[in-house]
């Protein structure tokens, strides 16, 4: 069993994967960490240059049929995973490896099952963006509180960990295909009493965003209102 497995979900963002990939392998390299990085290509236009990043940096490749959203990617990837620990995060690299040492010794060392990056913390390192996107942003934050018992300000960012048992147990149950994952794996956390902690992060990377503010913010809020369906109909039971 490897120690770590890391998902990176990709879409036409081969040029991102590439540029900021090797920063992850020199880490864990320099570290002495066995780890797996396992790309999951969400039916991406141009696979062969996915294809041919992961084999230069001995990954696993996995495809989508169709491109089925962020959600099916890292469920996709993490129930393929390996790793005593299981962490996903976006193929830009967002984050500085700081906040993945935090991450992993929260898992191992203080026996977190769920760990998450918290752009809202105090030692954290993060632009907002545009105005348009950081309100955006703080609508949607208002609106999960009543799904997390307002104990997480930030759901989205883009650095979660997990440990095997953690991430065998939600990414089975999870149902959501879309960015709202993040959402639903943090109630399904708290629905099974698992012990999460928060990590701050600090912006290493700022690519252009692909996430449309109007069409994906709007497609999360219906995803967030399929997932109090769910509960209500006890769907994750």
């Amino acid at each position: 069993m490897k120690t770590l497995s890391i998902i990176l979900p990709v879409y036409n963002n081969q040029d991102e994967l590439k540029k900021n990939i090797g920063y992850l392998t020199e880490f864990f390299n320099q570290k002495a960490i066995s780890y797996e990085i396992i790309i999951v290509d969400d039916c991406s236009s141009n696979a062969g240059e996915i294809i041919e990043i992961a084999d230069d940096y001995n990954c696993l490749y996995i495809r989508n049929e169709k491109n089925s959203g962020k959600g099916e990617s890292v469920k996709r990837g993490m129930l393929k995973a390996s790793g005593k620990y299981r962490l996903f995060t976006d193929a830009d690299i967002p984050y500085e490896k700081e906040g993945i040492e935090l991450m992993l010794e929260k898992l191992d060392k203080e026996k977190f099952d769920v760990v998450i990056g918290d752009r809202t913390l105090f030692k954290s390192e993060y632009k907002n963006g545009s105005f348009l996107r950081s309100t955006g942003s703080r609508i949607f934050s208002l609106i999960v509180r009543e799904l997390t018992s307002g104990k997480f300000p930030d759901t989205q960012c883009g650095l979660k960990g997990f440990t095997a048992e953690s991430a065998e147990t939600l990414f089975r149950k999870t149902k959501i295909k879309g960015f709202a994952v993040d959402v639903e794996l943090l109630y399904l956390a708290l629905m099974h009493n698992y012990k999460i902690g928060k990590v701050p992060v600090k912006l290493r990377s700022h690519s252009v965003s692909t996430v449309s503010v109007i069409k994906h913010g709007f497609q999360m809020v219906v995803d967030l209102m399929k997932i109090k369906i769910y509960r209500l109909r006890k769907k994750y039971e």
